[in-house]
């Protein structure tokens, strides 16, 4: 029986299960796999990054964009803890990312080994399954588990600790056979209970002003047509998250728009005050949607809520029929039950969506014309809107660009063309998540938009993008100012600004000085063309726009509005 080494065993099990891409970064208990990488003829490609952080993002934003699986990789020790921001990131936006990261050996533990530390106690809270490996043998095994558990039920990101001892046994290569659609998510799929959908439906249909109100997980399912099938059923309007849009086109009659406290407004509020039946699919209800659990009123409206969690279902508010399922199948057949019911649209969803969106934009088309300087943010949502194709995908950071680019951003594509991450709203996500995207959709032109506290927190993966000739469009929103903390303090805390400020960086000359061909804009008139120069071209580009603070600006933030 011939056998192999665990090295081998490990990145030959990626390769039977599909896998295209690992993004990481090199350590000396990695030595063993990075060999068994360069001896083996696998057909992936390692990108190596500047830091674990960005390989993880890297790995998350390849993974919204293609439908596989993203893998990342990292060193014991310090890479353990490094790459922590990203896996938490991804299994709490269900994103299926596999990490692994190497270890001191077996054989040490417990011996002060440098590097030493419980790394499955450590990812234990930050992903949905965890191991570290004890011997070679384990290791097909354990990779198959890994698959099965990321992208079936409720997707999520897992974690193997892979010693350095572990990588240097024998593996017998007949154990190495992988089931390749596990790396597609989701698989596996669970419709919801066919009685609840009959119960579901019976309450759509004696509505008279049901709203859905849309999570993630749509795009995530790929049900983007079963969604507007029930809508335009019932003439309900299509309210979404920041991490639902690309579940309705945004030209779409019934598509109302982001609602909450980022990215929401005072007219797509009132739509959500206006219902009398809430549908929240895929959709959690968190305090951002809700803007803390006002908004739709705990108590007054009747809710369904359809989530392949059992657990997330009538967390946050009663419902009144309860849909456990993947959102395409379970969505089809409330699509099939409302037609053979005999649904009827109504003309409700229709008037309050248009009435809605001609008033904020309203607003948004004077602030985004301005030639005020510094430069507006909305004039760069506005410009942006015009320069890129639909096929773009735009990844903001949870700054300065998030809530505007969420409110104001259009795109008339189903799908994931816009990206935040709204799990836990890190700084530094923007850049390394494009650059990741870019592997996983090639064809498609990748934006990054960032704040300049962003930028600081990234800019060491330039080097990255240029050595490896990326061709993203990026975008800093410069203020010099953590803009949120400082529109904060301006808003409930008395405009007692402390320790939010710092000095302007030249990021188009930092830029530069990686090899990035870069540009600084400061006077309106000239955003477009430099915009468009940054968007046709063929290798990475850097627009540094000199902006308004948040603080004084009138971003889609519900507490600051108010």
């Amino acid at each position: 029986m011939s056998q192999v080494t665990g090295g081998e065993a490990f990145a030959r099990m990626l390769q039977l299960h599909g896998v295209k891409h690992i993004f990481g970064l090199c350590g000396d208990t990695s030595l063993p796999f990075y060999d068994a990488m360069y001896r083996l003829d696998h057909g992936m490609q390692h990108i190596l990054t500047r830091d674990e952080r960005s390989a993880a993002y890297m790995a998350d934003g390849y993974a919204r964009v293609s439908g596989r699986v993203g893998v990342c990789e990292g060193p014991s020790g310090g890479g353990a803890t490094y790459i922590l921001p990203g896996i938490v990131e991804a299994n709490e936006s269900s994103i299926p990312v596999l990490c692994f990261t190497s270890d001191i050996s077996v054989s040490a533990r417990g011996r002060y080994a440098l590097t030493e530390l419980d790394q499955q106690a450590l990812f234990k809270p930050l992903t949905k399954w965890n191991t570290v490996l004890d011997t070679g043998a384990d290791i097909p095994r354990v990779l198959r588990n890994a698959f099965k558990q990321m992208t079936t039920g409720r997707p999520g990101a897992v974690h193997i600790g892979l010693p350095y001892d572990v990588q240097k046994q024998a593996v017998d290569e007949s154990d190495l056979w992988a089931d390749p659609s596990l790396n597609v998510y989701p698989s596996r799929r669970d419709c919801a209970d066919p009685a609840a959908i009959a119960d579901a439906a019976k309450l759509l249909i004696a509505a008279e002003r049901p709203l859905f109100i849309v999570g993630g997980g749509v795009v995530i399912s790929g049900a983007e047509a079963e969604l507007i099938a029930c809508a335009e059923g019932l003439g309900a309007p299509v309210a979404t998250t920041i991490s639902g849009q690309g579940s309705i086109g945004d030209a779409h009659p019934l598509a109302l728009g982001v609602v909450g406290s980022n990215g929401g407004t005072l007219p797509t509020r009132a739509v959500v005050q206006a219902a009398d039946l809430i549908v929240f699919v895929t959709c959690r209800a968190g305090s951002v949607t809700t803007e803390r659990w006002r908004f739709p009123a705990p108590g007054k409206v009747n809710v369904i809520q359809l989530d392949i969690d059992p657990g997330v279902i009538g967390t946050n508010y009663p419902v009144a029929v309860g849909l456990t399922g993947d959102a395409k199948l379970t969505l089809a057949a409330l699509r099939d039950e409302l037609n053979s019911r005999g649904a009827r649209q109504g003309d409700w969803g229709r008037k309050a969506v248009a009435a809605a969106k001609q008033e904020k934009f309203s607003a948004f088309r004077q602030l985004a014309e301005s030639n005020d300087r510094p430069i507006r943010p909305e004039r760069v949502v506005a410009e942006l809107n015009r320069v890129l194709p639909a096929e773009a995908v735009v990844v903001a950071d949870p700054g300065t660009p998030c809530p505007y680019f969420s409110a104001y951003y259009e795109n008339d594509l189903t799908g994931r063309h816009f990206i935040s991450n709204r799990a836990h709203g890190a700084l530094g996500y923007s850049m390394a998540a494009a650059a990741g995207a870019h592997f996983g959709r090639p064809g498609a032109k990748i934006v990054s938009v960032m704040g300049d506290g962003s930028f600081g927190f990234t800019v060491g993966e330039l080097e990255t993008i240029c050595r490896l000739k990326i061709p993203l469009a990026m975008v800093v929103i410069s203020n010099s100012v953590y803009g949120w903390i400082k529109a904060g303090q301006k808003t409930g805390f008395g405009e007692r600004y402390f320790s939010v400020d710092f000095s302007r960086t030249d990021h188009a000359a930092v830029a530069s000085a990686f090899g990035v061909k870069s540009y600084t804009v400061d006077d309106p008139a000239k955003l477009r063309e430099t915009l468009e120069l940054a968007v046709e071209a063929n290798e990475p580009v850097l627009v540094d726009v000199l902006s308004q603070p948040l603080q004084e600006a009138r971003a889609p933030v519900s507490e600051w509005i108010a």
